[in-house]
C-alpha cells in the first residue's frame, strides 16, 4: 500500500506480525470500509504522517496480543513453513519486547486498541466497526 491510499482510508490497523491485520482489512473492505494496515517491525519507522494527523485523518487502531498467544501463533506458522528457527521471530523474550514497544506506541499516540489474543477476525472487525461508529457519532 502506498501512503496516499492510507491517508484516504477510513481506518488504519497497526500491529506486530501475525495479529491478523490483513484478513481484518479484507473483512472490513467487504463491509464497504476503506481499511489499510501498517506492520510494526522493530527498527522500521512509521510513515511520518501517521503520528501527525491527530483526529483529522483515518481512525488508527492498534491490534494488541498477549506474548504467549503470539509466540504460539508464530511457532505454528514456522511449522507450517517447515522452518525450525527464525531467530527472534518466535523467541519469547524478543516477542515480549516487540509487544511492549507496540503498546507504548499505541499509548503515546492515544490510539484505540483491540486485544486480538482470543478474537476471530470477525470479532475484531466488529470491534473496529463499533469504534468507527462511535467516532462518526461524535464528529
Amino acid at each position: 500500500q502506498n501512503v496516499d491510499s492510507l491517508i484516504g482510508a477510513d481506518v488504519i490497523l497497526l500491529g506486530v506480525s501475525r495479529t491478523s491485520k490483513t484478513p481484518t482489512c479484507v473483512y472490513l473492505a467487504n463491509r464497504k470500509v476503506r481499511a489499510g494496515n501498517i506492520p510494526l517491525v522493530p527498527g522500521v519507522p512509521l510513515p511520518d504522517f501517521l503520528e501527525k494527523m491527530g483526529d483529522k485523518g483515518p481512525l488508527v487502531v492498534g491490534l494488541k496480543i498477549s506474548a504467549e498467544r503470539l509466540v504460539q501463533i508464530r511457532r505454528q506458522r514456522l511449522l507450517s513453513l517447515n522452518q525450525d528457527d527464525a531467530g527472534e521471530y518466535a523467541d519469547e523474550e524478543a516477542v515480549r519486547d516487540e509487544i511492549t514497544q507496540a503498546n507504548r506506541l499505541f499509548q503515546r499516540n492515544q490510539w484505540k486498541t483491540i486485544d486480538v489474543s482470543r478474537r476471530s477476525v470477525e470479532e475484531t472487525a466488529a470491534g473496529i466497526l463499533n469504534l468507527l461508529s462511535e467516532r462518526r457519532g461524535s464528529a
